[in-house]
This record gives structure tokens, C-alpha cells and sequence, in this order.
């Protein structure tokens, strides 16, 4: 598994550096936004962790930037607590976020349990397609496709529209979602499912403003429209 660090400050870089490739990691490094993005895509890593605040470009650029031709799973880091922040960082892509000062076993896990999330396939290797409506997604491959077309979604998109596209009827709460998606110690707002579902309305229904597949039932949460 290779994983890009990004952060101005080189002493963390090398903290975390050091303490990743422990884990068996090959990690890559760099100090600025720009940087980052040439090297994501010259290079195809498996994580990228990313500072907020940057020279040049920062996190939030850089994972719009990176949202353009990659589904890399992101993890953000940032010294901004308030919840608004966070959820500014997820409208931009990120698929998970971490307050500075952190613990690095935090941070290990948090890369471990989002690497376990994104590479998730079949034991046998073999494609699985799911479909319903217009929507079909490849489980081995992880990609989507809208009336055929390629959408490009993030880790954290993938995993709520295969969860919700595999229960057609089943109504999830955001507490459980964020329990199921982003794991139980996480500890973020539940208003972060509400993102997701809106992006995934925007790239995947025919009409974003009347959903037929992702939709809400008033008061206890979200479900897939059944066939």
C-alpha cells in the first residue's frame, strides 16, 4: 500500500513517515499543495493524507483538485475543530478528518480501517455488478456508472450507495450510517451523512432536486427507492 503525506510541517511529515512505514506502508512525502497534486497524478496511491492549511494551494484545493481524475481515499488533518470546517472539507471530497493535535495510533487507525474500507472485494476476484434503476455499481472495481456513463465517486460516496443499493427499502438513521460508513469512534457530526447523500443525488439521480433513488423518509433517515 503506498500513501502520500502532505503538511508544511516537516517534522510531522516525518513523524508520521516514520511511524506508517512501521505499519508495512510505503509512504511518499511533500510539503505543498501543488506538489501534492503532480504527485497524485503521476503516482497511484492508495491514501493520501492532507494538511488543511498549505502553501500554494491548501487541503481544500487540493482535494477539489484531486476529486477531478481520482477517488483516492483522503484523510484530512487540520488544526480547525468547529464542525462547519469538516463538513466544508467533505463537500471538497475528503473521506475523513483528523484535529491536530492528534495521537498517531489514532491516525494509524484511521488509515488502516479507511484502506480496509476501500479495497474491499469478493474472496473469488470476480467482478459483481449491482444495478437498480439507472445506477450500476462494480463492487470489485469500485466505480459507478449513471445510464452507462462513468460517475467518479469518492470512498466514502461508494460505500453509502452500496450499502443502501444492496438494502433497497431499508431505512438507515444518520447515526447508523455514520456507525456503518465512517465506523463507530468516529466522532463527527451527523450532518456529514447529510453531505453524502446530496452528493450522491447531484452525480447519480436523473434529477437531483426530485431524488427517485436516494431518498429521505422525514424523521428517522435515509433509503434506497426499491425497484
Amino acid at each position: 500500500m503506498r500513501i502520500l503525506v502532505v503538511d508544511d510541517e516537516k517534522t510531522l511529515v516525518k513523524g508520521i513517515k516514520f511511524n506508517l512505514e512501521n505499519e508495512g506502508y510505503e509512504v511518499n512525502c511533500c510539503y505543498d499543495g501543488e506538489t501534492a497534486v503532480e504527485m497524485a497524478k503521476s503516482t497511484d496511491y492508495d491514501l493520501i493524507v492532507l494538511d488543511l492549511m498549505m502553501p500554494k494551494l491548501d487541503g481544500l484545493e487540493v482535494c477539489m483538485q484531486l476529486r477531478e481524475f481520482s477517488t483516492v481515499p483522503v484523510i484530512m488533518l487540520t488544526a480547525k475543530s468547529e464542525d462547519t470546517d469538516k463538513l466544508i472539507g467533505f463537500e471538497y471530497g475528503a473521506d475523513d478528518y483528523i484535529t491536530k493535535p492528534f495521537n498517531i495510533l489514532e491516525l494509524k487507525a484511521r488509515v488502516r480501517a479507511l484502506l480496509r474500507r476501500s479495497t474491499v472485494q469478493n474472496a473469488d476476484g470476480k467482478d459483481e455488478r449491482l444495478t437498480r434503476a439507472h445506477i450500476t455499481i462494480d463492487i470489485s472495481r469500485r466505480v459507478a456508472r449513471k445510464e452507462g456513463i462513468l460517475v467518479e465517486l469518492t470512498a466514502k460516496e461508494f460505500n453509502l450507495a452500496e450499502l443502501l443499493m444492496r438494502n433497497p427499502g431499508k431505512v438507515y438513521s444518520r447515526e447508523r450510517l455514520l456507525d456503518l460508513i465512517w465506523g463507530i469512534d468516529y466522532q463527527g457530526d451527523v450532518r456529514t451523512v447529510d453531505v453524502h447523500i446530496r452528493r450522491l443525488r447531484e452525480k447519480l439521480e436523473i434529477d437531483p432536486a426530485d431524488p427517485k433513488c436516494f431518498n429521505t423518509k422525514w424523521g428517522v433517515g435515509y433509503y434506497f427507492g426499491e425497484d
